[in-house]
């Protein structure tokens, strides 16, 4: 009987084939200069006549590289794919990965316990750095990533003096100029639905919204702001609460295209028109926008391009743990410019 393993071949049996120590095989897989010319012949030859793969999580434990990045989203699964935003996100990391042939892992963490279980494996090396998505304000998990000495970097941040490294958008800018174009339309009772108010992004942009009121000459109406909470029920449910508190609203900024449209639906049953009756812009110029009826003129964030930045930070902030260079504050925080893209919502 042949009891050779019908598996994949081991180190073990690659350091016999090629006649030399175990210890001399990892190091020439691993690239060390340490090991003769000779040995290294050898051990490739075996490596290839074997067909040898190095496993990945070994190779993390030696402090090598895994090849790998986290996407890690502390969202449901039923946000992440109805949310067009955490997709063009992902499509920017992927494909900035791609070109560094590095591996996305995109995690979802829910609960305390997914966050302890992911903490774990982060200990055990398994990836060479971190992206993290949507961020509240006292989420742990930034501090717990970068106190395990890995590379992080955020879409967003939890606060004005964020010291981890972010890739953001003009937030502020995107209340602003819908204010601007809003009231450049003649509505004098504009009204908004925010986001979840431990985000920073959601207060970024209630900021810009009263910025804007402030630059054309618009008195704040605490009736005219109802939380909501990124998704389409939640822009539901802050336009009922509008309109029953503000009936005589003209216009809506919404701190997201899913929230407008959900908030579009509740106007189009109490017989409100849009544009004629109620003016409407959203966030993020997505899919959602284009297809709305009328089409919602949005902020337009670069999405893509966030994923892109943040992914390209990341792996210069790998590259730099590796040889000891930190990241210019410059480039660690970075905040990206939004455009207002008109349609017949308004």
């Amino acid at each position: 009987m042949n009891d050779r393993r019908s598996d994949r071949p081991t180190l073990e049996e690659v350091a016999a084939r090629a006649g030399v120590g175990r210890g001399t095989v990892s190091r020439v897989i691993n690239g060390s200069p340490r090991v003769s010319e000779q040995a290294r012949t050898a051990v490739e030859r075996a490596v290839a006549e074997l067909g040898y793969v190095p496993n990945q999580a070994a190779r993390a434990l030696a402090g090598r590289r895994t090849d790998a990045v986290a996407l890690v989203i502390p969202e449901t699964e039923a946000r992440l794919f109805a949310e067009p935003y955490f997709m063009g996100l992902m499509r920017g990391a992927s494909a900035e990965l791609a070109d560094a042939e590095r591996q996305l892992l995109l995690t979802l963490v829910r609960t305390e316990q997914e966050r302890q279980r992911f903490e774990q494996y982060l200990a055990a090396h398994r990836v060479d750095g971190v992206l993290l998505a949507s961020v509240h304000r006292d989420d742990p998990l930034p501090d717990r990533v970068a106190a395990l000495g890995l590379p992080l970097v955020m879409n967003g941040r939890r606060a004005e003096s964020e010291p981890v490294d972010f890739v953001d958008s003009d937030n502020v800018g995107a209340g602003r100029s819908a204010v601007a174009h809003l009231a450049g339309r003649g509505r004098r009772r504009i009204a908004t639905v925010t986001g979840p108010l431990d985000m920073y992004v959601a207060r970024c942009r209630l900021d810009g919204y009263r910025a804007g009121l402030a630059e054309v000459g618009l008195v704040p109406d605490a009736s005219l702001v109802a939380t909501g909470d990124f998704t389409e029920e939640g822009g539901r449910r802050a336009m009922r609460e509008l309109l029953e508190r503000a009936p005589e609203l003209d216009a809506v900024f919404a701190a997201s295209d899913v929230m407008a449209a959900g908030a579009r639906s509740v106007l189009r049953a109490a017989g409100r028109r849009v544009p004629e009756d109620v003016a409407f812009v959203g966030v993020d110029d997505s899919a959602v926008a284009r297809h709305m009826d009328p089409p919602l003129t949005s902020v337009r964030q670069p999405i893509e391009e966030m994923g892109r930045t943040m992914t390209r930070l990341l792996l210069r902030k790998i590259a730099g743990a590796a040889d000891g260079t930190p990241s210019s504050e410059a480039e660690a925080h970075r905040v990206l410019p939004t455009e207002l893209i008109v349609r017949a919502s308004s």
